[in-house]
């Protein structure tokens, strides 16, 4: 089972703070999937008819480096496998979601991980750092098996002059 995970690693490419609708930045590039995966929370609720799990209240999500933490977490077992290792279909996690790797960090109202094709959508109020900059939009869509990432929905940037990250490329 792979963690709800990020990794960024980006810079505006320009100097007026505005994108167009999209732009991509490079993203889980040290995710390490086949990591142990570690959740606490205030309390579990799981309900092995209907194939989930809802952890809710002060929820982290740890794997290798990366974290998640978020008001609650509901996890998704494929059918006619739930409680078992390696079965979980898809994440969503909901309220102050934030997903970090080191210096990097994504905010957002909601998440969802779907864990088959390790693809992860970020909505509401998007705000993605790397150490002094920072990008923000609506949407984030993140492709964990690529390292890449894709930020929709006005998006606007901070940063840095002379920082070390790499460009983010707008797609108009």
């Amino acid at each position: 089972m792979r963690m709800l995970c990020l990794a960024a690693t980006f810079l505006a490419a320009t100097a007026f703070g505005a994108f167009g609708q999209g732009t991509e930045v490079a993203f889980g590039q040290s995710h390490d999937a086949s990591a142990p995966v570690e959740i606490t929370s205030d309390s579990l609720q799981l309900d092995q008819a209907g194939g989930t799990a809802l952890f809710q209240g002060t929820v982290r999500v740890g794997q290798g480096a990366m974290r998640l933490a978020a008001d609650q977490v509901k996890v998704f077992y494929v059918a006619g496998q739930a409680g078992q290792q390696g079965a979980v279909e898809r994440m969503e996690a909901e309220g102050n979601v934030t997903l970090s790797n080191g210096t990097e960090a994504a905010k957002a109202r909601r998440a969802v991980y779907q864990v088959a094709t390790g693809l992860v959508e970020m909505e509401g109020d998007v705000i993605l750092t790397q150490g002094p900059n920072a990008l923000s939009s609506q949407k984030l869509n993140i492709d964990l098996n690529r390292g890449t990432a894709r930020l929709d929905g006005r998006v606007q940037t901070i940063f840095t002059p002379g920082s070390t990250s790499a460009p983010a490329r707008s797609n108009p």
